[in-house]
């Protein structure tokens, strides 16, 4: 058995958290592999050391003096250091910093050495080796990760060593040049040494026992998923649930191993297992629901528009010609409808639609904001006659009213859209009938 492990900022933000990290790590030899955070918030009031780096940096970029604050920023690492009685010292490394951040290194640099330096307090803290992913994780000089040429270096550098330390969040060009996952991308870190090290396990450590049913923002206390696949999590993480990165599922998707999410704070929990496939049968017809507000409709009729060759073509070039993706695109047959992020729209908006008025020369078009959209998801809804009416039982009990709805073939997830207003009431009338009541 081999484990991969990666812990949040919230399981490193301390010198507690990072000994009951340390306790979590020896007490299963397995746990082979580490890969670190940097320091997230301590409170509520707190800064995470992410936000503080990219701000520093900022004030060095403007030529101002940054030194106040990056004087604040080794604080916080010298204060883990000395809560768990470490001899060592980061000098060097802060002297370096100091030192690259004044020649404009990068914003990417800049956020980078939070799980750098991290990493390098773990490493000492655990006896692990120190692996720096600049020299294992690559990108090509466009800035894209390079997976395959990355799953190679980094499984002959692991074949040599058998416990390590390996930042997460970050990796490096051919050239040396730093660049950055996006955040929340020490999971992607985290899968890809999982891949590399053929581990058994990638058990994800964070601030809650698992993946919740629904956001414990809008329902309270949601019940916790025991077992979920990676096609209903990467549903349901692009739809908003923020426990996994929805990037993280894909390297160990390819080589099918489990990830393990666990509550640092409760490890005797058992979390949630997500898997490739499962005979495990779902608690609930659903395995969770999720979404997102901020979006926007273009409808567009015209008579005779299923005979019109080529007719949805010329519609989604209006998007592709301004650079804007489209998230869904429910249809009839003198229809459509085409569903984007309204930031991303709002500012190139007469542009696509006068692109779209040339190319098709509709009978009208309209565009309607201020929506949100909602995944229903879970395997479980294959073998469930009835879950579209009792959603739409759920959300008419409610007095909402539905502006889209689109079906999957897979039966996997149905996507719902509502106005900005109505957007928690409907999550939680939603769960209500399928985990509260079960009707």
């Amino acid at each position: 058995m081999k484990k991969v492990v990666k812990f949040g900022g919230s399981s490193l933000a301390s010198a507690t958290q990072f000994a009951k990290v340390g306790d979590i790590i020896r007490a299963d030899e397995t746990r082979v592999y580490v890969v670190p955070s940097a320091p997230g918030k301590r409170n509520n009031k707190d800064t995470k050391v992410t936000d503080m780096l990219y701000a520093c940096y900022a004030a060095a970029e403007a030529d101002e003096d940054f030194t106040p604050q990056l004087k604040k920023i080794k604080e916080r690492y010298d204060s883990i250091i000395n809560g768990l009685h470490l001899n060592m010292s980061l000098d060097a490394e802060f002297k370096e910093i100091k030192e690259r951040f004044a020649n404009h290194e990068g914003s990417m640099y800049a956020a980078s050495r939070g799980e750098y330096l991290n990493g390098k307090i773990m490493a000492y803290y655990l006896g692990y080796e120190f692996i720096d992913p600049a020299e294992v994780i690559r990108f090509n000089d466009e800035g894209e990760y390079e997976a395959e040429l990355t799953n190679q270096i980094l499984r002959n550098k692991l074949s040599g060593i058998d416990r390590a330390v390996i930042p997460g969040f970050f990796g490096a060009k051919e050239s040396g040049e730093i660049v950055t996952f996006s955040r929340g991308g020490s999971d992607i870190t985290g899968s890809i040494v999982a891949r590399a090290a053929h581990a058994d396990v990638y058990e994800n450590w964070t601030d809650v026992s698992g993946v919740m049913v629904a956001d414990p923002r809008i329902v309270k206390n949601p019940a916790t998923i025991s077992v979920i696949t990676y096609k209903e999590l990467r549903e349901l993480s692009y739809m908003g649930a923020s426990v996994l990165h929805e990037d993280a599922v894909f390297p160990v998707r390819r080589a099918n191993i489990p990830i393990n999410i666990k509550n640092t704070n409760a490890p005797e929990d058992p979390g949630t297992m997500i898997v490739g496939s499962t005979c495990h049968k779902p608690e609930y017809t659903i395995t969770g629901v999720a979404g997102r507000k901020g979006f926007v409709a273009v409808n567009v009729d015209k008579d005779m528009m299923n005979s019109e060759v080529g007719f949805g073509r010329k519609v989604l070039s209006a998007f592709e010609e301004n650079n804007i993706s489209f998230e869904h695109m429910p249809s009839g047959i003198d229809t459509m409808t085409v569903m984007v992020h309204q930031e991303e729209f709002e500012g190139k908006e007469q542009q696509v639609l006068a692109a779209i008025q040339r190319y098709t020369h509709p009978d009208v078009l309209d565009v309607e904001s201020g929506l949100a959209l909602i995944a229903v998801v879970g395997r479980g809804m294959r073998s469930n006659r009835g879950t579209a009416g009792r959603i739409f039982s759920a959300l008419a009990h409610a007095k909402i009213n539905v502006r889209m709805i689109d079906q999957g073939s897979s039966e996997l997830n149905i996507i719902i859209g509502v106005s900005n207003d109505d957007f928690e009431i409907a999550i939680r009338a939603i769960y209500d009938i399928f985990v509260e009541t079960r009707l």
